[in-house]
């Protein structure tokens, strides 16, 4: 890992002219993200820097950053991978190390290393953004009393009717454990023992008859649309895209959401490293970070950028209820481990494995 440090390279940037370069790229998802990345961040950052962003689109932009720098022909400056690549990215020495000191401080001023949420700082990586995998329902399908609960989505007696699930181990044991009574806090520390993964499996087994499995994103919210199914587990993006876009009559349940962190990473050789820092300290500032909610509803990674929240693209929608950072829905929440998932993801992938095909 190479260490990046800077304090006034911004303002040389805007003084220097030709002598920096005059664009970067950046490599981010697609779709609703690089959308709303063009609008919170590259249009800002090239009006007050003269410096254009292109960004790039790929299915995991973690793929190419490990191609490019084995191939020693790195052409991205940034990318914007998941958490768990970031810290593995790092550990392989792909990635330059981001000192958290140089990064901008909160709306009131507090230290980024303090304003930050907890797990956003890493070596390599800065985060970003927070999706939630939640649960979803069709308010149609429960009038009168509609579920609210982890424990309710097992509940086919009281709540009948089809149920989906990701098939993805990390976004499934860790809900049947919150099912079965166990917090939040304790869901790792019960994964790595025999007893604990047995009993999520034995409570996976209740609704096992019952479940439809999804890969895509997009899957969920069809599901519950075609009504194939009464309750299902999705990204919260995407039920909000489905509510506020589409007049889905569908509900969140945000008890035991299961968070998963965004990051910017700057690739070990970056054509241009000096200004691919100065993005990300941008992008990462408390009012990008907000900015960005306008346009997505994915939760910013700073405490102080919540206050700043305001509405959605549609000028009516108010943001703040449905982040998956908003206080209230991370009272019973569990985090996404990059440590905990890299030293027992392949033997619970290969349990869980053998668990979908057995009767």
């Amino acid at each position: 890992m190479i260490s990046i440090r800077s304090t006034t390279i911004l303002a040389c940037l805007l003084c220097a002219g030709t002598a920096h370069a005059q664009e970067l790229n950046v490599v981010t998802w697609g779709g609703a993200i690089e959308a709303s990345q063009v609008e919170a961040y590259n249009k800002p950052f090239t009006k007050a820097t003269r410096i254009r962003v292109t960004t790039l689109a790929a299915d995991d932009p973690s793929t190419p950053l490990k191609a490019q720098v084995e191939a020693g022909n790195v052409t991205g400056d940034v990318f914007d991978v998941a958490l768990a690549d970031a810290v593995r990215l790092c550990d392989e020495g792909m990635l330059l190390e981001i000192d958290p000191a140089t990064l901008p401080p909160g709306a009131d001023g507090t230290p980024a290393d303090r304003d930050f949420i907890d797990g956003a700082l890493q070596d390599c990586a800065v985060g970003n953004i927070v999706a939630g995998t939640v649960i979803a329902y069709d308010k149609t399908k429960f009038p009168d009393a509609p579920p609210k609960t982890v424990a309710d989505f097992f509940d086919t007696t009281t709540y009948p009717g089809k149920r989906a699930l990701a098939k993805s181990v990390r976004r499934t044991l860790y809900l049947a454990l919150m099912a079965d009574g166990v917090p939040a806090s304790e869901v790792y520390d019960q994964l790595a023992t025999a007893e604990g993964v047995d009993r999520a499996f034995a409570k996976l087994d209740t609704i096992k008859s019952e479940v439809i499995w999804w890969e895509a994103g997009a899957q969920p919210p069809q599901l519950l649309a075609d009504g194939e199914v009464a309750m299902t587990t999705a990204y919260n993006g995407r039920i909000f895209d489905a509510i506020i876009n589409e007049g889905k009559p569908f509900e969140v349940i945000w008890d035991g959401q299961y968070l998963e962190m965004n990051a910017f990473v700057i690739p070990r050789d970056a054509p241009h490293p000096e200004e691919a820092i100065e993005y990300v300290k941008f992008a990462t500032a408390p009012q990008q970070l907000a900015a960005q909610a306008r346009y997505i509803s994915y939760g910013p990674a700073r405490k102080s950028s919540t206050p700043l929240l305001g509405l959605y693209k549609d000028g009516k929608t108010e943001m703040s209820p449905h982040m998956p950072t908003a206080p209230d829905h991370m009272a019973n929440a569990v985090m996404d481990s990059p440590e905990f998932w890299a030293d027992h993801d392949a033997e619970l992938t290969e349990r869980f494995n053998r668990w979908l095909v057995t009767n």
